[in-house]
């Protein structure tokens, strides 16, 4: 697929922004010895255990395909949550990307004596906007540009690959057929058996509480809920703070289990109230004291305690 992923591993007691800014400084470096076309990036500032949230858009009105669905969360959604604070990145899955496709002709392709390399190249240059130069009419300066980017079929259609004998400029649209299509699927998402449908992931930022990032989550999903087209609904697929909840929960009923439990031990055996006060006063305070050692050592009781 032409990627390639360069994991770096730091001490446990580094600053993950500083860290992140030495890779970053290293990368701008490196990026003049790296072959064209390569671009390196870093990765979003989250964990293995960032995953907090997800979510399934759902049309049962049939009103909406998986293509208009993923658009919607690629170019609406996913910008949405990812301005929401403590979230890193928010993950796509499931349906179909759109993407304009060129299916060539290779008889045209050989009569016109054009490569297949010539109409990637000049499709690419086409789809830019390019800077001009600045000209003084009447005391004011205007700015002239070239605005270039793709917005549809026709505009692919139209570009000039070369000249024919004649001078007649050979388009694409001549040696190929220019088509919207959905991308080629490496997986797909399902939901609660009814089909296909599409989704995303909310990973949080390092070192955020995951209660509170879930919450603004929340928040603006109910926000952005009028915004959305007719017959789409977004559904909650994973929510850990029912997780927290429940850890909490536990956390409590086993507490008040052990303290109720020695402390009628203690009474049964010693008929002495007040040394079962010690016990039931003890047990509290010592799970609080486990808790000054992580925050000492910046260490969150995450998913993985």
């Amino acid at each position: 697929m032409g990627l390639s992923f360069v994991y770096v591993i730091f001490k446990d007691d580094t600053d993950i922004y500083w860290a992140r800014s030495r890779v970053m400084e290293y990368l701008n470096t490196a990026a003049a010895d790296l072959p064209e076309g390569v671009r390196p990036t870093l990765g979003p500032d989250a964990t293995g255990v960032g995953w907090v949230f997800e979510y399934a858009l759902v049309d049962k009105s049939g009103q909406h395909s998986l293509a208009d669905l993923r658009s919607l969360q690629d170019f609406k959604l996913r910008y949405w949550l990812e301005s929401v604070e403590g979230v890193a990145e928010v993950a796509s899955i499931g349906g179909f990307e759109k993407e304009y496709q060129v299916t060539v002709d290779a008889n045209k392709l050989a009569d016109y004596g054009i490569s297949l390399q010539q109409v990637a190249q000049a499709i690419r240059r086409s789809n830019n906007d390019v800077g001009g130069r600045v000209l003084e009419i009447a005391g004011h300066e205007h700015f002239i540009r070239g605005r270039g980017y793709i917005k549809s079929v026709a505009d692919i259609q139209r570009i000039a690959l070369s000249v024919s004998a004649t001078g007649v400029p050979v388009r694409v649209q001549d040696i190929a057929e220019v088509s919207l299509g959905p991308a080629m699927r490496r997986g797909l998402a399902e939901l609660d058996g009814e089909g296909e449908t599409v989704g995303g992931i909310v990973i949080m930022r390092y070192g955020e509480d995951a209660l509170d990032v879930i919450q603004r989550v929340k928040q603006r999903l109910a926000e952005i809920k009028t915004s959305l087209p007719e017959g789409i609904e977004i559904v909650t697929a994973y929510d850990r703070s029912g997780l927290i909840y429940a850890a909490i929960s536990t956390l409590k009923k086993t507490l008040l289990e052990e303290m109720l439990i020695v402390s009628l031990v203690i009474m049964l055996f010693l008929w002495h109230f007040r040394s079962s006060l010690i016990v039931i006063i003890s047990l509290p305070v010592a799970i609080l004291l486990a808790f000054i050692p992580l925050s000492m050592q910046n260490m969150t009781a995450n998913i993985m305690s």
